[in-house]
């Protein structure tokens, strides 16, 4: 499985982070595209995640970055720029989920123990997905489609964790639940990614969970 520790950050980045946020609030608000250029995708993802659909996607991404900017004041720099986006963004996808009554899919049916755990179909067999082939193209359709199908809960802390590289704890925070919850659910996402696209790919998983940056099924 991924490691817990927070993404390493690069401190020239982080310091020219610091000083396009503290002239963006002495007044030089057209910096803040150069200060959220970095994250667009990643709010995207985050967003499609939730909405499951381009348009929606796109309009919740544009609406969270007109909050952040409105809002940038707000921001403590105990947390990091980005964590930050993303919750806004979580939370903006969820608002228009619940308002707009957006289709549902169905999430799978968990086999669930007597503890209410999610149990795999051959737990016994488990091998995590490899990196080399989630980077195929026709691999890349079969993940998304799979992610579809999983519960809202699972899909997000799936699409922050491994796809979009947050930590644990950045995880949790983005989405409003304890690092045990986010946890919990990721291994759970992993393990019924596992038994829905394990077919496809000759019936075993060998490597680690482990999307390169710029590469998503998306």
């Amino acid at each position: 499985m991924p490691g817990e520790a927070t993404s390493l950050e690069n401190p020239a980045e982080k310091s020219n982070e610091e000083m396009l946020i503290r002239r963006i609030r002495g007044g030089e608000h057209e910096l803040f595209y150069e200060l959220i250029r970095p994250y667009e995708r990643r709010v995207y993802s985050a967003a499609f995640a939730i909405l499951r659909n381009e348009a929606d996607a796109e309009d919740a991404a544009q609406e969270a970055v007109l909050k952040a900017f409105k809002h940038i004041r707000q921001f403590r720099a105990e947390a990091r720029f980005s964590t930050w986006l993303i919750q806004i963004t979580v939370n903006e996808a969820r608002m228009r989920r619940r308002k707009e009554h957006a289709h549902i899919v169905e999430p799978i049916v968990d086999h669930e123990d007597e503890e209410g755990n999610y149990r795999p179909r051959d737990f016994a067999d488990w091998r995590e997905i490899p990196s080399e082939t989630l980077e195929r193209n026709e691999v890349r359709q079969q993940l998304a489609e799979a992610l579809a199908s999983l519960g809202q809960n699972y899909r997000e802390v799936f699409v922050l964790r491994d796809m979009q590289h947050l930590s644990i704890q950045e995880t949790a925070k983005a989405v409003g639940i304890s690092t045990a919850s986010v946890k919990t659910r990721l291994l759970r996402a992993r393990l019924m990614l596992r038994d829905l696209l394990a077919p496809g790919l000759g019936g075993s998983w060998n490597s680690k969970v482990s999307f390169a940056k710029g590469n998503k099924p998306w």
